[in-house]
């Protein structure tokens, strides 16, 4: 390895890949359908990859797009999103990420704290740019990926074979990328990666999931198909609206993973559910598949055992949980919850999301809601109390984008000068060594006789069989709240069937301390959620909508 290609940029580690198995797919996507309706793909080989991104990090330079240069990458999952990503990553010039489900109000927001200085995307992405006026201040350089806009043509910058380009040496503080992705309350902030981060998640979840080189991953969230090219898994992009992952048909998804033989995936909990849901009714086994990973949010005990019924005996399926800001934090296996968490879930216990991973150090703090600027151990919560979640470890992310307000009530300095973040979240730590889940911390309930926590609440509420899922929302004013129970069913039913259910929970509620509380239940026609994963309630929403209710 050359001395320009040492350091810590992460564009190493496909070059790597590259040389140790040049001809094993990295990349495949749909790329529309053939006249008998199947599927057609395109791809690249590992080789292909590292060589198509050099010559565009040539192309990139040429037109300005140097070390630093914060740069959008707002392309759709496909040969070109993944060619100009590990491009920058070569160049050293950090990418600038924004979930395309946050909406156009949002997307201008972050884009506007975010101060591009180029931006490289789609004719209609470059529209809404102009339109919206997004990075107007701050982009001096334009691509256009396809026809019809004006700027630099990303055709037009891949330059001629070269050898191979000499990646950027760049140090473990070096920022990677800006990172905006729909978060459950308020806009999202933009999460600073570095190079160091990026590296160690690269890491620990090649350690956590045992990923070998000959698996092949479907990826319906690409950015995580960047870890998977950069470990040397060949990742399988298939036919879906990337923006909105749970509308996903689930018989294409079934196609991609039989297509390919698709080894892993990974997928939201409401993604999980309807893949799992349509083979089920349908008597489908996803044979080929050895390991599923699920994040985003809670995920049921019903979802994990319908899950587990469609795959091998001996496949795995994790539940991962970690956020932008720290990922992976802990994990737990589907035989673990079926066979023990489960029971104390449905009891009010929360979600089990299983044990930290090696490095990575959880404390549960009493819940408070102003800035901390160095940690005490006086600020822990009595042993097997819910607090506030503080996690620190090497995947830690040390601050947000140009945010010293919520850098401030998110980060704490540690005493050996480490970064402590605060997850937002509520949890608490049992007799195993095992964090339990049990919501958003702006999410907690706070009545006249004490606070109560939506997600053990809600797993209450969620045995019931004809119950899809709940969400508890306060109404009134903080500590003096009245804790109202929002559910959506299964099916749409009648007055008569929805007083019976209204009833089966309550009585449910009744026989558990946890819940004990809970006097009423509202029907809802369908939750508001992320537009993204459709996973994520906004509990806000509901809250007002049953505040109108009273």
């Amino acid at each position: 390895m050359s001395e320009a290609e040492r350091g810590w940029n992460v564009a190493r580690r496909l070059r790597e890949a590259a040389r140790r198995r040049p001809f094993r797919p990295a990349v495949v996507c749909a790329a529309g359908r053939d006249r008998s309706g199947r599927a057609r793909y395109v791809q690249l080989g590992f080789a292909q990859l590292d060589r198509e991104s050099d010559r565009l990090a040539r192309g990139f330079e040429r037109v300005g797009i140097v070390r630093g240069t914060r740069t959008v990458l707002m392309v759709p999952p496909g040969l070109d999103f993944f060619t100009a990503a590990f491009a920058l990553f070569k160049v050293g010039a950090p990418l600038v990420l924004v979930d395309p489900g946050l909406g156009r109000r949002n997307l201008g927001v972050c884009l506007g704290e975010a101060e591009p200085e180029a931006f490289v995307g789609v004719p209609r992405a470059h529209a809404a740019r102009a339109l919206l006026g997004w990075g107007r201040g701050s982009l001096r350089t334009l691509v256009t990926v396809g026809r019809g806009w004006s700027g630099h043509r990303l055709e037009a910058l891949r330059d001629a074979p070269d050898p191979p380009y000499p990646i950027a040496a760049l140090d473990a503080d070096d920022v990677s990328g800006i990172f905006f992705t729909s978060g459950s309350t308020g806009v999202p902030k933009g999460v600073v990666y570095t190079h160091g981060i990026f590296a160690a998640q690269l890491e620990f979840l090649e350690e956590l999931f045992q990923l070998d080189e000959d698996g092949v991953n479907l990826a319906t969230f690409p950015p995580f198909a960047l870890f998977d090219a950069a470990l040397g898994v060949t990742a399988v992009v298939p036919d879906m609206d990337a923006s909105r992952p749970a509308s996903a048909d689930p018989a294409r998804l079934v196609e991609a993973i039989e297509d390919h033989g698709a080894t892993r995936m990974f997928g939201s909990p409401a993604l999980i559910d309807r893949l799992s849901r349509h083979c089920q009714a349908r008597a489908l086994h996803l044979g080929s598949i050895r390991r599923v990973l699920s994040a985003g949010a809670p995920v049921r005990a019903d979802i994990v055992e319908r899950m587990r019924a469609v795959l091998p005996p001996d496949a795995e399926f994790h539940t991962p949980y970690g956020a932008t800001e720290a990922l992976p934090v802990a994990s737990i296996e589907s035989r673990e919850i079926l066979e023990e968490t489960r029971v104390e879930s449905a009891c009010g216990g929360g979600v089990c999301v299983g044990r930290p991973v090696r490095q990575v150090r959880v404390r549960v703090m009493e819940i408070r809601d102003d800035p901390m600027e160095v940690w005490s151990d006086e600020l822990l919560a009595p042993e097997g109390a819910v607090g506030e979640l503080v996690v620190s470890g090497p995947m830690v992310t040390a601050a947000y984008w140009r945010r010293p307000r919520d850098n401030a009530l998110a980060k704490i300095r540690g005493p050996d000068g480490c970064v402590l973040h605060r997850m937002g979240d509520l949890g608490r730590l049992d007799g195993k060594g095992r964090l339990w889940f049990c919501g958003r911390k702006v999410h907690r309930v706070e009545t006249a006789h004490g606070t109560l926590f939506p997600v053990p609440c809600e797993g209450v509420a969620n045995q019931h069989p004809e119950v899809f899922r709940s969400a508890l929302v306060g109404v009134g004013a903080p500590g003096a709240q009245d804790p109202v129970l929002c559910l959506e069913l299964e099916q749409r039913l009648g007055a008569e069937e929805r007083q019976r259910i209204a009833d089966d929970v309550l009585a449910l509620c009744a026989a558990h301390e946890t819940t004990r509380a809970i006097r009423r239940v509202l029907f809802h026609p369908g939750f508001p959620v992320d537009r993204r994963h459709n996973s994520k309630i906004d509990r806000s929403e509901l809250a007002r909508w049953a505040s109108e209710r009273r």
